[in-house]
């Protein structure tokens, strides 16, 4: 795989969506959970995404069960908590594991694409984001404890703005 544009991921209702569909998009790629410390982060990446989408960029939210136990309800859960809590109207995807032998292949790329601190590919927590260019080329990963406030800033340099 050359690019995120070459994976097809399962959205939150179960159909195939291949990521073509943002190409020349800025994305911003988040493992989410919806009992975490990090939570409320839904909603700054709700207002970014509102913000930021007309200009270019878009926020995708991968649910996530692997840290503390934090995501343990099924998809229409999910989508459920998501609307009602946060109003996410961002593009939401089925449940995956972003770590070890059944990671999700999308997220191994992003891993080996951009690093953590001292090299680590390890995802480790929550809320973990990766800023991929237009190009489909990851340019940036972002701890948990990164805002999308904080994060927002740069996704605009990269939008021209």
């Amino acid at each position: 795989m050359t690019s995120v544009y070459d994976f097809t991921v399962n959205d939150i209702d179960g159909n195939p969506r291949p990521l073509t569909e943002w190409r020349g998009k800025t994305l911003l790629i988040v493992n989410v959970a919806s009992k975490c410390g990090f939570t409320p982060q839904y909603q700054g990446l709700e207002t970014l995404w509102q913000d930021q989408r007309d200009r270019g960029l878009v926020v995708l939210g991968f649910p996530c069960d692997q840290f503390g136990h934090q995501e343990p309800g099924d998809e229409a859960e999910i989508k459920t908590f998501c609307s009602t809590q946060y109003d996410v109207t961002f593009p939401m995807f089925a449940k995956i594991e972003v770590n070890g032998e059944h990671a999700d292949p999308l997220y191994k790329w992003l891993k080996s694409e951009g690093k953590g601190i001292l090299g680590s590919e390890s995802i480790k927590w929550n809320f973990t984001k990766f800023l991929v260019d237009a190009d489909g080329e990851v340019v940036k990963r972002y701890a948990s404890t990164d805002t999308p406030e904080k994060i927002g800033k740069d996704t605009l340099a990269r939008l021209g703005g």
